[in-house]
């Protein structure tokens, strides 16, 4: 019933724009992060090949070559292609963009991997981490579950931005201090 009411352009730009996270109960209790900087990575080369396509369109047809033929003539079919790859690139960005990669939460750590983010969602509960480790640059979070730092979760965090890194840093240590004088 719902879809009868939308109107043309409404049910192209569904089809076509990746839906955005749901909303959430209470998002003043939660920090998010997402893949800002790997978004920014796509988006450049979605750039990148969409020129290519028009410079490959452009070329392999006469326009703007006068009478002559362009120089790749019969390859129009490779624009098409890049345009398609084109449109894959942009909603890879505009999901990395969008959804979080990891979420602090009262309860704990959520870790959303890149593909089937349901189905393998990490979630590591405070109680379970004895220590937050991060590395040189803050590239690699570690949280460890024993003492002797033999199990736990690595997460990397290229996918972030530098800025952003640091404020899940600064966010990690804050609990992590937090829930140590609680406990003393």
């Amino acid at each position: 019933m719902d879809e009868e009411k939308l109107s043309l352009s409404e049910k192209v730009r569904e089809a076509v724009l990746p839906r955005g996270p749901q909303s959430i109960a209470e998002p003043e209790k939660e920090l998010r992060f997402t893949r800002t900087a790997q978004a920014g990575m796509f988006f450049a080369a979605a750039a990148v090949v969409l020129l290519s396509s028009v410079a490959v369109a452009l070329l392999s047809t006469s326009w703007g070559w006068g009478s002559s033929d362009g120089p790749l003539q019969g390859w129009e079919w490779l624009a098409l292609i890049g345009l398609a790859f084109c449109y894959v690139l942009l909603r890879l960005g505009l999901r990395c963009a969008r959804h979080a990669y990891i979420i602090l939460s009262p309860l704990g750590v959520e870790i959303f991997p890149f593909f089937k983010a349901k189905d393998n969602l990490q979630v590591i509960y405070w109680s379970q981490v004895t220590e937050a480790e991060f590395s040189a640059g803050e590239k690699v979070l570690t949280l460890h579950f024993t003492e002797e730092k033999k199990s736990g979760v690595i997460a990397s965090l290229k996918p972030m931005t530098p800025s952003r890194r640091q404020l899940l840093k600064t966010a990690v240590m804050g609990v992590m201090e937090k829930r140590d004088e609680e406990i003393d």
